[in-house]
């Protein structure tokens, strides 16, 4: 016995995902220039430093990667359970793997924190590692997303017609 998704929730439902994945890409780009506003604050000197500092962009920046873990946890296994819900299995292949992958790499990225706060550089060079290839690991991964959408809504189309 499967799960049916109503028909007329099934375009929002399985268009959900890729719509949350694509705000979620940009909430990355968002943590990334967080991310440089931070690393730059912390390398000026005098003035530009104070006035740097003060805009906290190290909080900023924590808080917008604890909700980027958030919705990229989310945003996998939902996009996981859609596709399986609405063909009873999962397609193995670069998107799907991609996507476990970088759920991973974010919990692997956070889990530095508390080194990063303890003032240990191998722990912040390793974030700014991980996080640099996780947001280019993700752009490609949108790319082969959009290309499913495109397949799917070809496949709306043909079942409407």
């Amino acid at each position: 016995m499967g799960i049916q998704i109503p028909a007329e929730l099934k375009p929002f439902v399985t268009f959900f995902h890729p719509v949350l994945m694509t705000l979620t890409l940009i909430l990355a780009l968002y943590a990334l220039y967080l991310g440089i506003q931070f690393r730059r604050a912390r390398s000026a000197e005098g003035e530009t430093k104070k006035a740097m500092m003060s805009a906290r962009y190290n909080l900023q920046h924590h808080k917008i990667g604890s909700l980027f873990l958030v919705l990229m946890v989310v945003g996998c296994v939902g996009g996981m359970a859609v596709t399986y819900i609405n063909n009873n299995k999962l397609f193995p292949g670069p998107h799907l793997f991609a996507g476990l992958g970088l759920a991973a790499l974010a919990a692997l990225s956070a889990s530095l924190s508390p080194f990063m706060q303890q003032g240990k550089e191998w722990a912040r060079i390793t974030h700014i590692s991980i996080n640099v290839s996780l947001v280019a690991i993700f752009a490609w991964q949108t790319i082969t997303g959009f290309d499913i959408v495109l397949r799917l809504i070809d496949q709306m189309s043909k079942a409407t017609a």
